[in-house]
């Protein structure tokens, strides 16, 4: 026996001694939602040991954002799919138009991402090497339905798959030319559902030789729900799950999560699992933070057929995965504006104008230079918003801004859209400047705005919230908060808007001249953005 072998025999049983007395740290639970806040239609995949989510983002620009996993309980965003104008054209788009429903898949060396521009061009794809960009330029490929999917079969064909057909749609099917970047034959209904409306939601996976098409229906509501059908072919015949639908919380009145649907499958060491969306409905049938993204358990049965959490109920707390825990660091609360780039928290309305925002004018600051867009405008107002993420949370900035007419304002605002908001900041009345407060409901003020003359100097402007209701304060100097008035949450949900409002509650910092030009930057110092714990 050479030294050589004795030398490896050696190191391997050391070796094997360390691994022996390592102690690899798991999670025992989990809370759900995993990623809170409007980050709904969710969809995952997994290459080696990292795990990587997109979602909708409609009329928010940059658009989908990426997030990134090694345990499925922690999450941090890594990036946006789509962050120049040319790939997501938003000009004047609709509320909760824009990006719906985007699909991630990985193969061959590279990320896929598909999605739907619902009135921006239709249905297309990006590619990237690294998910946290940049990604490629979009590859246009169908006008037509929406939520489309990506499958990549053993044999080197890719199914391109989506809804069709509006609420009393279906699902169906092309097959993609990869080189080519068009689909090929015609579009083949694959699958009706089971009879719940709008069967939307596709995804199409094979698992022990079958063909899975996992779908939601019912609408993205209180009569959400998870389907699901088998095939030995990837183009059907589809046989429906006799224990369709298997996730719903439909019939749970009273459930603090509702809504359930629209979700996707992804392997582990652990076993299956499944991420999906939900809503946190609060007084009734009210929900301002959109739809959240959860997680649930995946069991196979003896008739091949996935179980979500055994049949049970989606709580607050479960059973975490037994994967290694991986935690990141936390982001500070607030944020100073001291990079030359924005944070990824950040959002702009639609496509911005670029002039209407600078970090480098005044460093240390950020700056608004107001249009004459405002809130209320179905344009790109000087507007940067972040998601709220909590029920009970608080959102402040500090604020620099000296008006010289009427017409100029900047502050902050509560967006559910472009009728349904709050915002308190500072203009001038009579000439002489002051902070207001004004309350819009289906484009109407709720009461007559209401003013405060203030002297000179930066000023605080914050908002408290409560599951019910928000509050808007203004500090100057050392002084206490003095409120200016309240708002309540159920005016920026879904159940309460004009039409669909597929978004939560944005905080934002803005600035207009309200019809011209303003003449006078908004320099915001900081903002900051803390969540109350229970």
């Amino acid at each position: 026996m050479s030294r050589f072998v004795v030398l490896y025999m050696v190191l391997s049983f050391m070796f094997l001694i360390i691994l022996t007395n390592c102690s690899v740290e798991y999670n025992e639970t989990y809370t759900n939602p995993v990623i809170p806040g409007g980050f709904p239609d969710p969809s995952i995949c997994r290459v080696g040991d990292d795990y990587y989510t997109v979602h909708s983002s409609f009329e928010y620009f940059p658009g989908v954002p990426i997030f990134h996993s090694k345990d499925l309980v922690h999450w941090r965003q890594i990036g946006f799919c789509l962050t120049r104008e040319s790939q997501l054209p938003l000009e004047k788009m609709r509320y909760s138009g824009g990006i719906y429903a985007p699909t991630i898949r990985y193969h061959d060396g590279l990320f896929y991402m598909i999605t739907t521009n619902v009135d921006g061009g239709g249905n297309f794809y990006v590619t990237a090497k690294d998910p946290a960009g940049r990604w490629s330029r979009p590859v246009w490929v169908d006008r037509a339905g929406m939520d489309p999917s990506l499958f990549f079969d053993d044999d080197g064909k890719v199914y391109y798959t989506r809804h069709e057909g509006g609420g009393d749609g279906y699902i169906a099917q092309r097959l993609l030319n990869l080189k080519e970047g068009k689909l090929e034959g015609d579009l083949k209904k694959i699958w009706g559902g089971t009879g719940g409306i709008w069967a939307e939601g596709p995804h199409l996976y094979k698992i022990n030789g079958k063909y899975y098409l996992m779908i939601s229906e019912g609408g993205t509501s209180y009569g959400h729900m998870i389907t699901i059908a088998r095939s030995d072919s990837p183009s059907g015949p589809f046989k429906s799950n006799p224990d369709n639908p298997i996730l719903t919380h439909k019939d749970r009145e009273g459930h603090q999560f509702r809504a359930l649907g629209h979700g996707d499958l992804v392997e582990t060491p652990d076993g299956w699992w499944v991420v999906f969306l939900g809503i946190r409905p609060e007084g009734g049938h009210y929900n301002h933070l959109g739809r959240e993204m959860f997680l649930a358990p995946v069991k196979w049965d003896e008739n091949g057929w996935p179980v979500v959490n055994e049949n049970n109920e989606i709580e607050e707390t479960m059973t975490a995965p037994k994967l290694p825990k991986y935690t990141f660091k936390e982001t500070p609360a607030r944020d100073n504006f001291d990079d030359s780039n924005l944070a990824l928290c950040w959002n702009y309305l639609r496509n911005p104008y670029k002039e209407n925002y600078s970090l480098t004018q005044r460093p240390g600051f950020l700056r608004l230079n107001g249009s004459a867009i405002n809130m209320g405008d179905q344009d790109s107002p000087a507007f940067l918003g972040r998601r709220q993420t909590a029920m009970e949370c608080r959102a402040a900035a500090k604020l620099d801004f000296n008006p010289e007419s009427d017409n100029e304002e900047a502050g902050l605002v509560i967006r559910g859209n472009e009728i349904n908001r709050a915002e308190i900041g500072i203009t001038l009345k009579d000439s002489k400047r002051n902070v207001f407060f004004r309350n819009m409901v289906k484009g109407k003020l709720v009461e007559p705005v209401r003013y405060e003359e203030i002297g000179e100097g930066e000023v605080i402007l914050s908002v408290e919230a409560k599951p019910l209701s928000y509050e808007l304060f203004y500090q100057m100097n050392d002084e206490s908060p003095k409120s200016m008035g309240k708002v309540l949450t159920k005016y920026l949900t879904f159940e309460e808007v004009v039409g669909y409002l597929f978004t939560g509650v944005y905080f934002g910092m803005y600035a207009t001249g309200n019809g011209i030009n303003s003449t006078t930057p908004a320099d915001f110092d900081w903002f900051e953005f803390i969540v109350h714990k229970k």
